[in-house]
């Protein structure tokens, strides 16, 4: 099918796109346009069986040395928007009146501090987080010029999805443009400079992983195992639970390990796509990078990767369900790793894997059932055992943001010994309430009501 890419690359050019992001765009609207769906049907692929653990790996004895080799990407280009959020999600308060910046500027200001050497961090921020990301970071200058410490993600044009050329909307011009999906991180690197720069540096080794997992600090023993092993590509995985069923999973398919996304699965396979005893293994979104084998890569293929599309169908508007039909060309990070000779595949603890997508997160972590450590990560308290407890916050009253701030004026109540807490309709908590057990709170009222404090152990309480 004859396509329209001289239109879109003229639209990427005016707006300053680079060409590697050009030759990305390119990659995926040729895919679109040969009729390729995205899709990874279940017969084409096998389940991964076996992986090795991380809680297997000797320990490995760190030196500033090798951690001058690293540097520490963090995606942080989302709004949070799901959560009434209109800044970036990283300034997002978490604990003790600290954002998600906060605890990973300290976690690599320890890093450099501890092992005495210039650990190197990037942030990858949009342009709807960048300016508010920038003024942020001025309270820690310690971590270097804001402006020297960002990665800015491309943006691509929206594809009309009855004409397949580029969706014009004059209303909102900036609606014609979308983020192309976490994959953008390749050719980011590559179009900014910022791949040669690292690489004339002497920096050979990149852990990635998303701003709102706070699980994700650069652990020293995979560091060490990655340096040592020789893999370009190292995927952290964890095993599914029924929480996960619709989440990306681990396959196989030509002796080539692969990543399935939900939006990738055709609809006839999805009880296979959501079966966790036959695909057991989750994509994290924390991946190792042997930045020296991607260059490699990218010069392979003429400066990007060919990574295979997720074509998602929207609105231009998303606010406005009359609007034109578009296809957003995203791509994923992870699916790399089906690209590089030899990548692997690592089970980790679900500790490295607590990002707050809900309020419900958000609660949890607030609690004492996190705690802070000394390297300035959020850790499940000791006496939970490795198991969180399990929240269910009546939406209608916690969805976003402000509204779970308002419930919680008065303090946030103990969770360290609560195994499940059920709260239905709007109510107010404080810091002296502690629950165990199993909890239910229930206002039927439209009014909040405040809960006395006390200890409430497995027990059904109703308000009003």
């Amino acid at each position: 099918m004859k396509g329209f890419f001289e239109e879109f690359e003229a639209r990427m050019k005016k707006q300053g796109c680079s060409g590697a992001a050009i030759r990305a765009f390119k990659h995926s609207y040729d895919s679109l346009l040969s009729g390729q769906t995205g899709f990874i049907p279940e017969e084409t692929i096998q389940p991964v069986t076996s992986l090795p653990r991380l809680e297997d790996l000797p320990k490995t004895a760190i030196h500033g040395e090798l951690l001058s080799q690293a540097v520490v990407v963090k995606l942080n280009g989302g709004l949070g928007t799901s959560m009434g959020l209109e800044k970036a999600k990283s300034l997002l308060r978490i604990k003790d009146d600290l954002t998600f910046l906060d605890f990973i500027a300290r976690q690599i200001l320890y890093l450099r501090q501890r092992y005495h050497c210039p650990l190197r961090f990037l942030l990858m921020n949009s342009f709807s987080t960048s300016a508010d990301t920038k003024a942020f970071l001025k309270k820690y200058p310690d971590l270097g010029n804001p402006d020297s410490l960002e990665l800015m993600q491309s943006a691509v044009p929206k594809v009309d999805s009855a004409s397949l050329k580029p969706v014009n909307w004059p209303k909102n011009p900036e609606l014609e443009w979308c983020p192309p999906g976490h994959g953008d991180l390749y050719p980011s690197l590559l179009g900014s400079g910022w791949l040669d720069r690292l690489l004339g540096d002497g920096v050979k080794y990149m852990f990635v992983s998303n701003a709102d997992n706070l699980g994700a600090s650069l652990d020293l023993d995979l560091l060490g195992h990655f340096a040592s092993s020789g893999k370009p590509f190292l995927m952290e995985v964890c095993e599914r639970t029924t929480s996960d069923r619709k989440g990306g999973h681990l396959a196989a398919r030509d002796g080539r390990l692969l990543l399935r996304e939900s939006a990738q699965c055709p609809e006839k396979d999805t009880p296979a796509f959501q079966d966790i005893q036959r695909h057991r293994f989750f994509n994290t979104n924390n991946l190792w990078v042997r930045l020296d084998r991607l260059k490699e890569l990218l010069d392979q293929h003429g400066g990007f990767i060919p990574l295979p599309i997720i074509k998602n169908v929207k609105t231009v508007d998303p606010r406005d369900k009359t609007s034109p039909k578009v296809f957003q060309l995203e791509t994923a990070m992870g699916a790399a790793i089906e690209c590089f000779n030899d990548a692997g595949a690592m089970v980790v603890p679900r500790t490295r894997f607590a990002p707050v997508k809900t309020s419900t997160d958000l609660l949890a972590l607030r609690s004492d059932a996190y705690e802070v450590t000394e390297d300035w990560r959020l850790m499940l308290a000791p006496a939970r055992h490795g198991i969180p407890p399990t929240i269910d916050l009546d939406p209608d009253h916690y969805k976003l943001v402000d509204q779970l701030d308002a419930k919680l004026a008065g303090g946030v109540p103990s969770l360290l010994e609560c195994q499940e807490l059920t709260v239905r309709g709007p109510v107010l908590f404080n810091s002296r309430e502690i629950f165990k057990g199993k909890v239910s709170i229930i206002n039927r009222a439209t009014q909040p009501i405040p809960l006395p404090p006390g200890e409430y152990r497995d027990v059904v309480e109703n308000l009003g």
